[in-house]
């Protein structure tokens, strides 16, 4: 089990939708709460709400874009709280527009914040948190990405978030021995006012910031139409699983159907497929010395000859 009562607890992306929601939760439960976000007035906003019934909640300013800002947020939070042992990565920007339209640097931004902000905040808090032998990473990444094929002419917010789940996975393999848990939240549809907001988040050197409304294309519009749910409704569930230590946690169990669709239907038929080739054309030779474990350093690893 992960603690959250007086633990305290970083949320990227703090100021508004999904980390508002969980920022408000973690108060309630007894976290003190650093709220981090490009727009500090957003999470000064939230804070102010939070001190205002009795928790207690920090603002701070934070692009996770910048690796330097985010050194400086966790300074700032060890100086007011102490050590953070939970992180909520959650800080994103989205995109619905067909990638060859995009320029490069709306593809650069859409990677940036959503990927490379995960991993950069990530690698920032990991090492107090080692050092601890205790901690709990979530990550908000999304059903896009964990179906990528969900919503059409999505393909690098898709790709980021993919690479989320695949950062968490793997990195909650390397950091079981440490006893600290990851877990991915893939949100189905969440109300977080990104249509209005999205171009704000934008730094500079990116193009932004902005005014524009998010364009959602009619392909995106109707690919698939489900209910949205508010950030307060979901951020329970959230920390239900970061308390347990899933390593996953859903908020639309009827979006199970697009799962099996996509698993159980295209990916079984690929295996089928790979079945099938090596029943006609027999089973590729292997590498004649196969894997290997080799010794560097005193530290058995694997090697493939």
């Amino acid at each position: 089990m992960t603690e959250i009562t007086g633990r305290t607890a970083v949320i990227t992306g703090g100021g508004s939708g999904i980390g508002m929601g969980l920022a408000r939760e973690l108060a309630r439960q007894g976290a003190r709460v650093a709220i981090a976000d490009i727009m500090v007035a957003n999470a000064e906003e939230v804070a102010a709400s939070i001190r205002a019934e009795g928790g207690e909640a920090l603002a701070l300013e934070c692009d996770v874009c910048d690796r330097d800002s985010i050194r400086a947020m966790k300074a700032a939070v060890e100086v007011a709280f102490g050590p953070a042992r939970l992180l909520f990565a959650n800080a994103g920007a989205t995109s619905f527009d067909p990638l060859v339209e995009m320029s490069d640097d709306d593809v650069d931004w859409i990677l940036q914040v959503n990927l490379h902000g995960v991993m950069n905040t990530t690698r920032a808090f990991l090492p107090g948190m080692i050092a601890a032998k205790e901690g709990h990473i979530c990550a908000t990444a999304s059903m896009a990405g964990l179906l990528p094929g969900w919503i059409p002419v999505h393909a690098p917010y898709s790709a980021a978030k993919a690479g989320i789940i695949g950062l968490m996975m793997n990195l909650g393999l390397e950091l079981a021995e440490h006893g600290i848990h990851t877990t991915s939240y893939c949100p189905g549809g969440v109300a977080t006012g990104m249509k209005d907001n999205n171009a704000r988040y934008r730094p500079a050197r990116f193009g932004g910031p902005g005014e524009e409304q998010l364009e959602v294309s009619e392909a995106s519009s109707v690919a698939h139409s489900h209910d949205f749910y508010t950030p307060e409704a979901v951020a329970p569930m959230v920390l239900d699983a970061v308390r347990h230590n899933r390593a996953f946690v859903f908020d639309h169990p009827d979006q199970r159907a697009h799962f099996r669709r996509t698993y159980s239907g295209i990916v079984e038929a690929c295996y089928d497929a790979a079945d099938e080739w090596h029943a006609s054309h027999g089973t590729p030779k292997a590498n004649p010395e196969g894997a290997r474990l080799v010794h560097s350093q005193g530290r058995e690893k694997l090697w493939q000859n």
